[in-house]
């Protein structure tokens, strides 16, 4: 699995600057998962750190507002706060996917000089990063944005060209949850809606993100959380292993982590495909059910019917009593001996009237 693990971290101005308004020991638990979310991500040992984040109208805004922009330069730093930010930029690695990312049908922007502000700052540090890091604008700020759904399919696409160079990633997409800095609403969090969508991303349905319009994004204080349907299209449907909530009076706190590749498991369908040792019952049932001569046969000695019809010998009892429960547990597909059954059952009320 190329995405081995990955986050989803907030990274409020307030938890560097720390404000008298700010709740201390709320912002103590957001540090202390933080960091162990960045123990478990190191322990992935990833061949690349890939961060994604949102412009604050910094860099790209009255010049140049690029839907995504990937950083190439072999340096990337900042500074805010009083703190300074600096982290080695794999360049050729980034190069590469730019170029795989073209042939792929996207044409994200690539920058060697962009700085590192704040959103992609503070959850580095707080996961305590040193190793080189990729990374990836998204402009969230800016109308117009790129659609949630564009954001996920970025991440998809990122995913696949990270695999095909045969790298071992983990994401860390910053942002969110719900705050309005700068208007007047700033005060009012919409924690019902980051809650109904947290229970959703809990359960490992990442794609519920893309189920959210460009207007439901705007009036919630959502409008960062491209940054992580980015990461989740990278990721796919994964059950976090940890989700934390930390809600403030101005904004919302949220904190997911993805720390080990999780072995994908196919969901077992109601409808399967024919397996090829249930091939000869398949086509037994198939005849009771649409073959008006082999149901009259079988209607006059099922276990005859189920001898001569080819069916290992193991499984001509399920046929002669067309057993639909014992089918269904072996793995039959459930509807032909669901519409033998129903025809059968139709004759024999017939005959016995």
């Amino acid at each position: 699995m190329a995405i081995l693990g990955g986050a989803m971290l907030p990274h409020a101005p307030q938890f560097f600057t720390m404000p008298p308004t700010e709740d201390v020991a709320n912002v103590e638990q957001v540090r202390a998962v933080a960091g162990q979310i960045g123990e478990g991500l190191h322990a992935l040992k990833p061949d690349l750190w890939i961060i994604i984040a949102n412009d604050h109208a910094q860099q790209f805004f009255h010049q140049c507002a690029p839907a995504f922009t990937m950083h190439v330069g072999g340096e990337a730093s900042g500074d805010f706060a009083g703190r300074r930010f600096h982290w080695p930029v794999p360049s050729e690695v980034a190069f590469a996917l730019v170029r795989d990312l073209y042939r792929s049908g996207f044409d994200p922007a690539f920058t060697s000089t962009a700085e590192i502000d704040y959103a992609l700052g503070i959850p580095l540090t707080h996961i305590g990063v040193t190793a080189p890091v990729l990374p990836i604008y998204v402009n969230a700020y800016l109308p117009p944005q790129p659609t949630i759904e564009r954001c996920y399919e970025f991440g998809r696409a990122l995913a696949r060209s990270i695999d095909r160079l045969g790298l071992r990633a983990v994401v860390v997409a910053s942002g969110g949850m719900s705050h309005f800095p700068g208007t007047d609403n700033y005060g009012n969090p919409d924690s019902a809606f980051d809650l109904e969508l947290l229970g959703q991303l809990k359960l490992g349905r990442l794609k519920a993100l893309i189920g959210l319009s460009e207007e439901a994004l705007d009036a919630s204080g959502n409008i960062e959380l491209r940054c992580w349907a980015l990461a989740a299209g990278a990721l796919g449907d994964r059950v976090p292993d940890i989700v934390q909530w930390n809600p403030s009076w101005h904004h919302n706190y949220a904190s997911l982590a993805w720390m080990a590749p999780q072995a994908e498991e196919l969901a077992k369908p109601h409808y399967p495909s024919i397996k090829p040792q249930f091939v000869r019952l398949t086509e037994a049932l198939h005849a009771v059910a649409h073959d008006a001569v082999a149901r009259g046969r079988f209607m006059a000695d099922p276990i005859a019917y189920a001898a001569a019809s080819g069916v290992p010998i193991e499984q001509q009892a399920m046929l002669a009593a067309i057993d639909m429960p014992a089918m269904a547990k072996l793995g039959v597909h459930p509807l032909v001996p669901f519409l033998a059954h129903l025809q059968v059952e139709h004759l024999r009320r017939q005959q016995a009237s």
